[in-house]
């Protein structure tokens, strides 16, 4: 399931619940997301990557005032590592295959939380694909 099709339609307020018992919010494990996959698109790139502090400064990092700049970037982050591997010559992909399949099963980990995150509180529309 894309990383959109899980954040859709969710207000503010609802990215930033929890379960109260330690499970992050949808809003963090979107926040997570984009900086990971920032991270990992950046040094498939070539490019620079910032010092990484802490896993757990990835998921404390959201702004319920921000909750659209992060729907847009998450979705951003996800559609440029699209075009990147689109583009990318089969070189690059054989040493980067093991690398890529992991991070698709990071995404999808995350993503699958995000689902439950939302079932458990009620706002998953059964619809977009996951009825139970």
């Amino acid at each position: 399931m894309p990383a959109n099709t899980a954040v859709a339609a969710l207000t503010a307020e609802q990215a930033n619940w929890t379960d109260g018992k330690g499970n992050h919010s949808v809003g963090q494990l979107a926040t997570h997301l984009i900086y990971w996959n920032r991270r990992n698109l950046a040094r498939f790139k070539g490019e620079l990557q910032e010092k990484f502090s802490g896993n757990d400064e990835t998921f404390t990092r959201f702004d319920s005032k921000q909750w659209s700049a992060t729907v847009k970037q998450l979705d951003e982050v996800m559609t440029e590592w699209e075009k990147a591997v689109e583009a990318a010559d089969e070189e690059k992909l054989k040493s980067w295959y093991s690398t890529i399949a992991h991070i698709g099963s990071h995404n999808a980990y995350h993503i699958g939380q995000m689902i439950y995150v939302r079932k458990e509180q009620g706002s998953w529309d059964p619809e977009k694909g996951v009825k139970e």
